[in-house]
């Protein structure tokens, strides 16, 4: 585990009191730990939904053509 002496605005710190109590958090590390996994969730590696993997599937199974191949049929 690593320790961090960091400076954050009133705003920020009113936020983690607020997540630390709705969660029933123990102190603010946990509340910060909270936050960052829910931003690495949405925002840094969603998931892909269910819908579009079946989508990807489809697409990766369809005709692909050389970019020549490409090239002619535009031609």
């Amino acid at each position: 585990m690593v320790q961090a002496v960091i400076n954050i605005e009133e705003n920020t710190n009113r936020v983690l009191n607020i997540v630390k109590a709705k969660f029933g958090l123990r102190d603010k590390s946990e509340a910060i730990s909270l936050v960052v996994n829910e931003y690495e969730q949405s925002a840094l590696e969603p998931e892909l939904r269910p819908e579009y993997k079946i989508k990807l599937t489809k697409i990766m199974k369809g005709k692909h053509l050389s970019r020549n191949e490409f090239e002619k049929e535009v031609a």
